[in-house]
């Protein structure tokens, strides 16, 4: 087919990964065989590109074409609900990081060149829309992948993109692949709803996930119960949120509030007296900050 159309226009030629960008002097098309294909726009008149069209997908150049690798994961996420092992052999286990940028600071094409340099090696990348996305990685639970809390700091220092990244947990199998693909991305969005952390795992999102998941009436029980003549007290919520996530450390948290350590001691003594519970302990700690999630 593709000969056959070059007879009609000269100027068509077959996109490869190492052609680099597209040129935007061209329409661009994808086969049925997923193959690229660009005509010059000078060639094509109003009823060529409505014939093309009935028989061609044109294709939105704003984002990269997608590598063999990202093809084969995105036929395994669209493919029915059920075993997909069939798709291509899955040798390691993978994980789904949902990204998100804020919309029109970076295009997809110079975004994913720009990620593709801070990993050893090539990773797959599949695209929601123009500021959303599903990084993919492959290898062992104890392979040593780049952190991404230095990624935002390389991009928001080189490109000056601001960026967020909810890492999921680890997959063995296609089993499912499909829900787990969706969950990520509903996960993330819940769970950035209540934080401003810029990277969350799925461990540190299951406290998120659990109060969003509670009833408007436990939520509100709990804060008022739990947090009580504190509940609207911001300096003392923020002091207790930052002691819970400095891991009950009295001198992480102290340094983080810029307080003396003594001053903050005596914060934590005045919470327990006036409510009996003391967040120095784990099991007493947790209960309050599932209560200052529901009350967000």
């Amino acid at each position: 087919m593709i000969e056959q159309l070059r007879k009609i226009y000269p100027s068509l030629l077959v996109h490869t990964n190492e052609n680099g960008n597209l040129d935007t002097s061209y329409k661009w098309y994808k086969t049925a065989a997923n193959a690229i294909i660009g005509i010059q726009k000078a060639e094509l008149a109003d009823k060529d590109q409505a014939l093309l069209a009935a028989f061609l997908v044109p294709y939105d150049i704003k984002f990269p074409p997608m590598t063999e690798d990202e093809q084969r994961w995105k036929k395994a996420i669209d493919q029915a609900e059920g075993p997909a092992d069939s798709a291509f052999p899955v040798l390691t286990p993978y994980r789904f990081i949902y990204f998100s940028m804020n919309k029109n600071q970076i295009t997809p094409v110079f975004f994913h060149e720009a990620l593709q340099e801070l990993f050893e090696k090539p990773v797959p990348i599949l695209w929601e829309n123009e500021s959303e996305g599903i990084i993919i990685e492959e290898g062992s639970l104890s392979e040593d992948y780049p952190s991404y809390e230095q990624m935002i700091d390389i991009l928001m220092s080189d490109l000056y993109v601001k960026i967020t990244f909810f890492v999921g947990p680890y997959q063995k199998g296609f089993d499912s692949i499909r829900a787990y693909y969706h969950s990520v991305i509903r996960d993330a969005k819940k769970v950035f709803a209540y934080s401003d952390k810029t990277v969350i795992t799925y461990i540190d999102a299951v406290p998120y996930l659990l109060i969003d998941q509670a009833d408007p009436a436990l939520r509100q029980a709990l804060g008022k119960n739990v947090l009580q003549e504190f509940i609207d007290d911001e300096d003392t919520l923020k002091m207790l949120e930052t002691f819970v996530q400095s891991n009950l450390n009295i001198s992480e948290t102290a340094k983080e509030l810029h307080l003396h350590r003594n001053s903050l001691q005596y914060r934590l003594d005045r919470f327990f007296e006036k409510t009996g519970i003391d967040v120095r302990q784990f099991h007493q700690a947790m209960p309050v900050y599932l209560a200052m999630l529901a009350k967000k």
